[in-house]
């Protein structure tokens, strides 16, 4: 209050003292609590026996009446019983011990905290988060893993995807030399915890499951040679024709695993009707994007989604979402923002985002209140700067005092993809580095994303989605920034070179250690042959 700081170990002293003063109190504050329940005890049973007659009441009714009218009517004077008992009775062990033997179907509340009806097969007027709170309930779903089988999931991860070459590179300053090469690794790369997680449950699915059929509605994670792993192992993917999923062959009873990136509501849905075993490896970070569409669905705003259309991860997110239009960049964000200023062609519009816009879509309409979410790896910095766009545009469009009313943002970017792209920005800065190795499956946002970062500042990337990619004629099969796949003959050169190495999040470390292998044994070749 007076500009003076208080020192940390003072605030956390005193921070201690009013721990330990509200346990103290609290057993005194517990048995007056008991003492009051005591008091009262008699009021409920009074209230329990109300109840009890008015339910025995209502059931003789329903009864004697065939009139559906009367029915109806039934089940509101009953409600309007049991509303007139207090709530702190109607959750007392009196009462329900006394409601014990009542036909509970004719109860419909809607307080989630009862459980006291069936759950609705209805979804038409149930909110998307709560359908999928439901599907999240039934028996069959699993977002926990498999505490039996863990330590034998765990110990296929280390065999499989850990590398002692990466071990050392980590204690030697990321920094490995080997003849003329000097390989720089970046200090965050590889795996991430969501999908190292992903991986893992689906592992430890596979052996708590044992010879039970195992689907996944997508690649585990993007990249090829876990992908690989998962059908060495037995599981199947579900098929896709003409760009649509195809779930004839996922029969009752089957196992199906929801990838790191997520699956839609409408799949989830249809799954759970088919009444499978769900394994739901869904990153975290994903679903807090789809808490974040949530909020704008319950405030009214369309959700602009800084994403590529057909990922899966924002087709995942666009199903928990009522009204959204999916921008790729600041351009086609720069155009979304035109058109709410100055307006424009709409027919041109709603060819520019078809694949990209909820349906029934209207820029006349759906663009007047906005809220900003994100594919969890896109480039952070440009869906910051699409958040700043948006909110200058709304802040133009509506002033500064109703911008809280027409514009939502969270901050949804992935830890582990601004880690990655904060150490290739760290290592960019080494001049000295000849090109960039850049390993992660070439479908792989991320992994995109890491090779803009050099290529920006004009040091060649070469991203390979495989060690065997690097070829032993000294030539290499990369993806461009662009999408395109190209082969670069005399790919290292004679003399000393240095390489920058990084991975993007679904890349292991033993992926990346064969990779610079590959490169030694090239180097090694071509110094033989000279």
């Amino acid at each position: 209050q007076h500009g003076i700081t208080t020192p940390s170990r003072f605030r956390n002293s005193a921070r201690r003292s009013s721990i330990m003063l509200r346990s103290a109190n609290y057993e005194s504050f517990r048995m007056g609590v008991k003492d009051r329940r005591m008091q009262g005890y008699p009021v409920v049973c009074l209230y329990a026996t109300v109840a009890l007659f008015g339910l025995l009441v209502v059931a003789a009714l329903r009864t004697s009446s065939t009139s559906p009218q009367m029915a109806q009517m039934s089940r509101q004077d009953l409600m309007a019983t049991l509303r007139s008992v207090p709530a702190t009775v109607r959750f007392s062990p009196g009462f329900a011990s006394t409601m014990k033997g009542c036909d509970r179907s004719s109860l419909h509340t809607t307080t989630t905290r009862q459980r006291l009806v069936p759950r609705s097969t209805d979804t038409s007027q149930i909110s998307k988060r709560e359908q999928l709170k439901q599907i999240k309930r039934q028996d069959g779903f699993n977002r926990m893993g498999f505490k039996e089988t863990r330590p034998t999931a765990e110990k296929e991860m280390l065999d499989e995807f850990q590398s002692d070459v990466i071990k050392d590179m980590r204690d030697n300053l990321y920094t490995m030399e080997k003849g003329d090469i000097t390989f720089r690794l970046a200090k965050d790369f590889g795996f991430c915890w969501g999908v190292e997680r992903a991986v893992q449950m689906a592992i430890e699915a596979k052996l708590h499951y044992g010879d039970k059929t195992i689907h996944i509605t997508n690649e585990i994670i993007h990249n090829p040679g876990v992908n690989d792993k998962m059908a060495e192992m037995g599981v199947k993917f579900v098929p896709v024709e003409n760009g649509v999923k195809k779930f004839d062959q996922v029969e009752k009873d089957d196992v199906v695993i929801l990838p790191a990136f997520g699956a839609t509501l409408e799949e989830m849905k249809l799954l759970t009707d088919r009444g499978v075993q769900i394994v739901d490896t869904t990153c975290p970070w994903v679903s807090k994007v789809w808490n974040s569409v949530d909020a704008h669905t319950k405030g009214g705003m369309t959700s602009i989604i800084h994403g590529t259309w057909s990922h899966e991860e924002t087709i995942a997110t666009a199903s928990f979402a009522e009204d959204y239009i999916i921008v790729k960049n600041m351009q086609e964000a720069e155009y979304v923002a035109n058109y709410i200023l100055n307006g424009g062609d709409k027919a041109e519009f709603m060819e520019k985002f078809k694949n990209a816009m909820s349906k029934g879509f209207d820029p006349d309409v759906h663009l007047k209140k906005l809220g900003l979410a994100n594919q969890t790896t896109m480039y952070k910095k440009e869906t910051r700067a699409i958040g700043q766009l948006l909110q200058k545009t709304m802040m133009q469009k509506y002033g500064p005092e109703e911008l809280n009313n027409h514009y939502m943002e969270f901050d949804t970017i992935c830890d582990a993809t601004q880690e990655r792209q904060d150490a290739i920005h760290e290592l960019v800065e080494d001049k000295d580095i000849d090109f960039f190795l850049i390993v992660g499956g070439w479908d792989s946002s991320n992994t995109r994303h890491l090779v803009e970062i050099p290529d920006h500042e004009g040091i060649p990337a070469y991203h390979i989605d495989r060690a065997e990619r690097l070829r032993p004629d000294n030539s290499i099969e990369y993806r461009t920034i662009d999408g395109e796949i190209k082969v670069l003959e005399n790919f290292l050169p004679e003399g000393k070179v240095r390489i920058g190495v990084t991975s993007g999040a679904s890349t292991p470390d033993a992926y990346v250690a064969d990779a610079m292998n590959r490169i030694v044994l090239m180097k090694s070749s071509i110094s033989n042959t000279v």
